[in-house]
């Protein structure tokens, strides 16, 4: 069992909190196993639970008709998953599917809701991340138009380290394929090719970055967009955290 300063820094949306608005938040978190393929909300049905993964990685996916998947953004040890909830809406057309088995922390989606009504500072925390979420959106979109799949599959290993502070991915090319909505061949050729430059080690399943620098190198800028959007709206040191209702 973690302690209460464990617990906290296990996740960077927690870590934002004051520590007065944690001594009322820390009772309701439940601790969550999250296993790998799990659904932890389905499209259009209401979200009874907002999660703060620890060690887990949860993607965001957008389901077509035809059953095919893409990823439209992933959650880790950075935020939380269920903004609908107090985004005023209580569903989403997304399907939250975990990726990265692990831990994670759940709170029923009232509470949220009504901390979101009750404080401006933890409204303006859950504003912070939700801007931090779309960005990470909105660049994927313009990364799958303009990048290749080597860039593109360097930049999401390189991110899906960071939701998890580990050097290693339990993860299939196949279901890299699904979350980079591309075909699998494409992803095997991009993964030999790095493995070949001795930047990444892939076997049975276990995905290992040898080299994060030149992984870094060949990812493509985006990476770099979207991390440094997380550690503008939410710092370590959130003293520095942009306020989202300045009046400067």
């Amino acid at each position: 069992m973690f302690n209460q300063i464990e617990m906290k820094s296990q996740n960077r949306f927690l870590s934002a909190l004051s520590e007065s608005d944690w001594q009322r938040w820390e009772p309701k978190l439940q601790p969550l196993e999250l296993h790998a393929g799990q659904v932890v909300y389905e499209s259009g049905i209401n979200i009874p639970y907002v999660i703060f993964p620890t060690t887990a990685i949860v993607s965001l996916l957008h389901i077509l008709g035809d059953g095919e998947c893409s990823e439209i953004a992933s959650t880790g040890c950075d935020g939380l998953v269920g903004v609908s909830i107090f985004m005023g809406g209580d569903s989403t057309p997304s399907r939250g599917v975990v990726q990265q088995p692990g831990q994670g922390y759940r709170i029923s989606t009232q509470f949220i809701k009504d901390e979101f009504h009750r404080s401006v500072a933890i409204m303006e925390l859950m504003l912070r991340y939700t801007q931090a979420l779309m960005t990470q959106m909105s660049q994927l979109a313009v990364c799958r138009c303009h990048h290749s799949l080597e860039q593109q599959l360097c930049r999401w290993i390189l991110f899906n380290l960071e939701l998890v502070e580990a050097p290693q991915l339990t993860i299939t090319q196949e279901q890299i394929s699904h979350r980079l909505g591309v075909r699998r061949e494409g992803v095997t050729r991009a993964a030999g090719n790095l493995q070949k430059l001795g930047i990444i080690h892939y076997s049975r399943g276990l995905l290992t970055a040898d080299n994060k620098a030149e992984l870094h190198a060949h990812a493509c800028e985006c990476f770099d967009v979207v991390l440094k959007e997380y550690d503008r709206l939410l710092p370590k040191d959130t003293s520095s955290a942009v306020s989202l209702f300045s009046t400067h």
